[in-house]
């Protein structure tokens, strides 16, 4: 009886301090930023998405598609090979690139107006008694 009271007691240990590093880990700014990267970049997936397939596609590729008397991107073969939908997915990835190169340079450049902005040297304040000093030095110098 007294072996699995110790048992128990052990086991709840762990438990309790399995949880207490799992809650260490989970709180952390890098993990709590790194989820909301994530559900950041699911929803930008998801409008660059449909930007590439209700505008995109059909302003860009419609042309192309008529030619080929396809409706739909998807719908592309060649053979039994169904290329469209590849097509499909490579010019949504150019997009995707294409967005967040933009973005990343716009955060960059702004980054470096704030580095330049704080790099910029401001002339420095002088005390009463550092001013009065210059003036002892500049008129000796006279």
């Amino acid at each position: 009886m007294i072996s699995n009271s110790c048992n128990l007691n052990q086991l709840k240990s762990n438990v309790m301090g399995f949880v207490k590093e799992f809650k260490e880990f989970a709180l952390k700014g890098n993990v709590v930023d790194l989820a909301i990267a994530v559900i950041i970049g699911a929803a930008f997936g998801a409008i660059i998405s449909s930007l590439v397939t209700d505008i995109v596609t059909p302003l860009i590729l419609t042309p192309a598609l008529e030619a080929a008397h396809v409706k739909d991107l998807k719908d592309l073969t060649w053979g039994t090979v169904k290329y469209g939908s590849f097509l499909a997915s490579v010019l949504n990835f150019l997009v995707i690139a294409f967005s967040i190169f933009v973005l990343i340079k716009g955060m960059n450049s702004l980054k470096r107006r704030k580095e330049a902005a704080a790099a910029e040297p401001t002339p420095p304040e002088y005390t009463l008694q550092e001013k009065l000093l210059m003036e002892i030095r500049d008129s000796l110098k006279k």
